[in-house]
């Protein structure tokens, strides 16, 4: 997706790790994906750079669809949604 369709997605659930290191945003990812139905979007607020790697390589494995990243002021908005 482009970083205006993400912008204006319909986000289930929001997830804020900004302030958590490696894993740390990964991990709340993790549980919060059981509190959304398959199909619904996901979005993960971290500051943490290597989310941008970990959060598409854990989609990849579980069978999740990641959607991509926006950047904002200091932190990134990381979406996926559930298989």
């Amino acid at each position: 997706m482009t970083v205006d369709e993400l912008k204006t997605v319909s986000v289930a659930k929001s997830v804020d790790a900004r302030g958590t290191a490696c894993p740390g945003p990964l991990l709340e990812a993790k549980k919060a994906i059981g509190a959304i139905k398959g199909g619904d979007v996901m979005e993960v607020l971290s500051s943490d750079e290597g989310t941008k790697q970990d959060i598409p390589k854990w989609c990849s494995k579980q069978g999740h669809e990641y959607l991509g990243f926006v950047e904002e002021n200091g932190y990134f908005k990381v979406y996926m949604k559930k298989k």
